[in-house]
């Protein structure tokens, strides 16, 4: 878990007009990734939307405008779109509803608000991202069913506790629902054909509604820190199902999540923290100084992230063992005392001609990870990857943990092509060794095969055949079809020797 991975991605940062603006891309591939738009701190806001139309309208003319940066007329365009209000308030400004031909992203999260008004669709036909998180929603808003655009929907930590029946949007494809208070979802969240990524962590739910099995798209589904006694049946028959967590419920309070460990004790004292490598949703990783040894440092935070609770988090890393493609955990730090941390844990310090493999999924991608333009993989190189990563996922497997994120934007590699596996926020400790759960990470793993593939470009025909191949059978619409992880390593062993 080096710092790296508290902040994976890239950062861009613009200057449109007088409005700052700003776009981060997280460790995951969530909610924040979307939220940093026209963000308007300073009151009045009113003239600030009235600023931006102004500038929208002569940009169409191509007036001052326009001319006044010729050279990013796509970027322009794309912020014009997006609006972001931080000032509290009781109702929606009639200004954002006078941006309604245009806006297509609204973020209103942090203003309290907490209803829509009866015609919302009607003032904004275009809106396709809707962030209201950190609000005071305690009903999911009936107004967003008739949203005919709105694709992404968040409303993180509003204390809702309902959910009405056919409440939700035609076209919703990401929904985050994370640290509320819902207690069961409406069985119409079955008619939801297009929801592919679905973040439910830190609720109470005590089950889910048979009919979610007919959203054949899911592929992404975050259950932990919630009161499910027991996982259904039909969840391992999703077919593009790639990423599941459930840490930290009921059914998955086994002796192998919640056993004391062998590991070192710390001393804080014995620490010498030095400077933040990074910081994500889960904790901050410093580098640190331990008995003369460089070391990596994370701290937990204790609040519940996108994933679940960073506890079940380090509890997982701790379980996970020590592997040659997993970051090794030294020590753990006993009097860790801070009221906002979950603990800390001294970890491997990863050098520094190691990177990031991917970028977190983007609001088009949605559950598929981006790469930069400029990434390429010599072959070897490549399949050293793909076989480090399913030696850790096998390792872990048979300890019975689903790592639950096996994405490329958590995959540090160098040169040669030896890769670590971190960021066990979504990991559950599940304690089964029967396949189920492996047969859902091998098709995040085929995910990671085509990824891989792509960086590729010399690669000779025959290894892209044997490689097309394997992918197939790991992506295998009937998932009980598809191999165990264990398998995957001695068919990537085997491709290697062929050459």
């Amino acid at each position: 878990m080096h710092g790296r991975f508290a902040s994976l991605g890239a950062a861009l940062r613009w200057r449109s007009w007088s409005v700052h603006a700003q776009r981060l891309f997280p460790e995951k591939g969530v909610e924040a990734d979307f939220t940093s738009t026209l963000a308007f701190r300073t009151s009045p806001y009113q003239s600030e939307i009235r600023k931006v139309m102004k500038q929208d309208r002569e940009s169409a003319r191509g007036g001052a405008a326009h001319e006044q940066q010729p050279q990013q007329p796509q970027q322009q365009q794309e912020q014009q779109r997006k609006l972001k209000l931080s000032s509290p308030l009781t109702s929606i400004p009639q200004q954002v509803f006078s941006a309604g031909q245009w806006l297509e992203h609204l973020d209103l999260s942090g203003t309290g608000l907490s209803s829509l008004p009866p015609d919302f669709s009607a003032q904004l036909p275009h809106l396709k991202i809707l962030f209201l998180s950190s609000c005071h929603f305690s009903v999911f808003p009936s107004e967003l069913q008739s949203c005919a655009q709105l694709e992404m929907i968040a409303f993180r930590g509003n204390r809702m506790q309902r959910i009405p029946e056919n409440a939700f949007p035609p076209r919703l494809r990401w929904l985050i629902l994370t640290d509320n208070d819902i207690s069961e979802l409406p069985a119409s969240i079955g008619r939801c054909e297009r929801l592919e990524k679905c973040l439910l962590a830190g609720n109470k739910l005590r089950s889910l509604p048979a009919e979610m099995q007919r959203c054949h798209n899911l592929a992404l589904l975050r259950l932990s820190a919630n009161a499910l006694d027991a996982i259904p049946e039909w969840l391992f028959a999703m077919p593009r199902l790639s990423f599941l967590s459930y840490a930290g419920n009921p059914c998955t309070l086994t002796p192998s999540a919640t056993e004391s460990n062998n590991l070192p004790s710390v001393n804080w004292a014995d620490l010498e923290v030095h400077s933040i490598l990074g910081q994500g949703a889960s904790g901050v990783i410093s580098a640190a100084t331990w008995h003369s040894r460089s070391v990596a440092v994370k701290r937990f935070r204790a609040a519940v992230t996108s994933d679940g609770a960073p506890r079940d988090e380090m509890a997982a890393v701790v379980a996970g063992g020590r592997h040659e493609n997993i970051i090794d955990v030294l020590g753990c730090v006993a009097d860790e005392s801070n009221k906002d941390s979950a603990g800390a844990l001294v970890m491997q310090l990863i050098p520094e001609d190691y990177r990031v493999l991917g970028l977190s999924p983007s609001f088009e991608s949605c559950s598929r990870d981006c790469f930069a333009p400029e990434t390429r993989l010599l072959s070897a190189a490549g399949l050293a990857i793909l076989r480090g990563v399913a030696g850790a996922a096998a390792h872990l497997a048979g300890k019975g943990i689903a790592h639950g994120d096996l994405y490329a934007h958590n995959v540090l590699y160098n040169d040669s092509g030896h890769a670590f596996l971190g960021d066990f926020g979504a990991a559950t400790v599940h304690g089964s060794t029967d396949g189920r759960h492996e047969k859902l990470e091998l098709l995040a793993f085929a995910h990671l095969i085509q990824d891989v593939m792509g960086l590729m470009p010399e690669a000779d025909a025959g290894l892209v055949q044997r490689l097309e191949t394997l992918h197939a059978e790991c992506s295998d619409a009937d998932v009980k079809l598809r191999p165990r992880l264990g398998e995957v390593v001695a068919r990537l062993q085997t491709i290697d020797a062929q050459g």
